[in-house]
């Protein structure tokens, strides 16, 4: 898979503050690629600079093989978190505006808009002012607004602020099928859910450094521990616990069941599940045995708290 974004070495500093230190990053095409970071990481500072809103101190970004230039905003879509749209114009002439200023004919922005418009039942919002929209409505037009030129690359920070659990869920379906139809996207965003249902990939900037970058489940399995999540029904519970902590490092935990079973977390070490599983079967009635992956959140909070 080649790459549509390659960031290399990219620093920028404000004064003496240092935003990005020698930041690098490739985003593959067609790939939903979370950007993730606290507060401060340095975000939003990479992607202004991806947007050529400012420019790096030192490094390059090369946006599908050709080092970044101004013909190349046309090529990118930009929702930021922050919404910039006029508040005194009307819906539909913004957009088209907007859609013009990206390089769309103004009969080809019409076309695309009707299409957004219907998709997305805002048909009745075109002569309305953004100031008589909430703050959900506002977003749904300033999210059509940043997909329909049809752009290489989508950078959306924080896309689902604002939106009630309906709205987001509708946004949610049409990054998925932007991303059916070839679109790369850049997904900043604190909403660790929101990383897990959509992002193959991610990166972590913490501090203005860049921790991890890498395909979701590859992420995922360098920072597994080895550890199941057992549920068991057994009439000598001293029996079993004394088996299970000779061979395993064992401790109570909780999670959804319809069974009073003995709840606990097995960190195997070395050893395979086939040997856990077949203590466990000896021992009693085996009602829950799953491997416990470790989610977004928890790879988040160890490798920052590690740093």
């Amino acid at each position: 898979m080649s790459n549509i974004l390659e960031v290399n070495n990219v620093v920028k500093k404000y004064g003496d503050y240092v935003a990005l230190n020698e930041v690098s990053l490739t985003v593959p095409k067609g790939s939903i690629y979370g950007l993730l970071g606290p507060n401060g990481a340095g975000k939003t500072s990479l992607i202004r600079i991806i947007n050529q809103i400012t420019m790096p101190d030192s490094g390059e970004i090369i946006l599908d093989g050709e080092k970044l230039s101004p013909k190349h905003i046309q090529y990118i879509g930009y929702l930021p978190e922050e919404r910039g749209l006029y508040k005194t114009m009307k819906v539909g002439e913004q957009c088209l505006y907007l859609a013009q200023m990206k390089g769309l004919s103004k009969a080809e922005a019409k076309k695309q808009l009707e299409y957004w418009f219907e998709r997305l039942e805002i048909q009745g919002w075109w002569n309305k002012k953004i100031q008589e929209l909430s703050k959900g409505m506002a977003q749904k037009v300033q999210f059509v607004v940043c997909v329909l030129h049809k752009p290489k690359l989508l950078i959306f920070d924080e896309p689902f602020s604002g939106f009630d659990p309906v709205n987001a869920n509708v946004i949610k379906q049409e990054i998925l099928e932007l991303q059916k139809q070839g679109s790369t996207i850049i997904f900043s965003t604190h909403r660790m859910e929101s990383v897990e249902e959509l992002c193959d990939h991610i990166a972590l900037i913490h501090k203005s450094n860049k921790l991890i970058e890498g395909r979701l489940d590859e992420v995922k399995r360098k920072f597994r521990t080895n550890s199941f999540e057992v549920g068991i029904l057994s009439d000598n519970v001293e029996g079993l616990m004394y088996d299970l902590t000779q061979k395993f490092k064992v401790a109570q935990t909780n999670f959804k069941s319809l069974n009073n079973e003995i709840k606990l977390e097995v960190q195997l070490g070395n050893a395979m599940p086939n040997e856990l599983l077949n203590l466990l079967t000896q021992r009693g009635q085996v009602t829950h045995f799953m491997e416990k992956i470790p989610s977004v959140t928890d790879i988040f909070i160890q490798a920052v708290s590690e740093k």
